[in-house]
């Protein structure tokens, strides 16, 4: 389930960085908090809104012919996803966990764009960072082998979640199996394999929170 916890105009808080400093009275936001597997949107729904996460986590997939999953990209706090270039969602968006996320209507946004340069700026930057990251996880999974694979998601995560020197992934190992192209025992391996190399240790019984023991090793397996 969702419910809306940012119905007042009054209460609305600024977007962050990445979509600008606009008023209200240009952009409507709205927040939305989301259950834990509760979708956000689904694939071929018409894109009339883009999100930014404010607490939590979501993933975007693709459920293939034969029933499998792909997904195609993890968003965390401060992410923009949504972001279409023609009506449709081209994947479905579900919340990992209980979830916070910021609502802007896109035609407000595309208005403004038109008479603010720095909006068309930032729009521009969200597509091209979006073209760059469907390149790299191209790459990723035609090119390099299961521990690469891995060790390749790892420093993403630890460049996008560490904080005091843990890494905590709101995403369970299915999760990444599906992100890398991989099966669950294969991810599992690999991190094991990592483990056993001292390159990284867990912390607690679910495994979720990693330290990283040496990001160089890690580094050198991942490029």
């Amino acid at each position: 389930m969702f419910v809306n916890i940012n119905a007042h105009p009054g209460s609305q808080p600024k977007v962050l960085g990445e979509l600008g400093q606009l008023s209200r009275s240009r952009v409507i936001l709205s927040e939305f908090r989301y259950d834990s597997g509760t979708e956000i949107f689904g694939q071929a729904e018409p894109a009339d809104y883009i999100y930014q996460v404010i607490e939590g986590a979501v993933r975007s997939h693709k459920l293939l012919s034969d029933g499998r999953r792909q997904i195609g990209a993890f968003h965390l706090i401060g992410d923009i996803f949504g972001l279409e270039n023609g009506a449709e969602h081209r994947f479905t968006a579900e919340a990992i966990v209980d979830t916070t996320v910021r609502l802007i209507k896109r035609c407000s946004l595309e208005h403004a764009a038109e008479s603010d340069a720095m909006v068309a700026l930032d729009l521009l930057n969200m597509t091209t960072s979006n073209l760059q990251h469907a390149e790299e996880h191209m790459l990723l999974l035609g090119r390099k082998t299961s521990l690469e694979r891995v060790a390749a998601f790892l420093m993403e995560m630890d460049r996008r979640l560490s904080a005091a020197g843990v890494m905590a992934l709101p995403m369970c190992r299915r999760d990444i199996a599906d992100y890398l192209g991989l099966t669950l025992e294969t991810v599992s391996r690999a991190l094991s394999q990592l483990h056993g190399k001292g390159i990284l240790d867990f912390l607690g019984q679910t495994q979720r929170q990693i330290v990283l023991r040496d990001r160089t090793r890690l580094a050198d397996l991942g490029l």
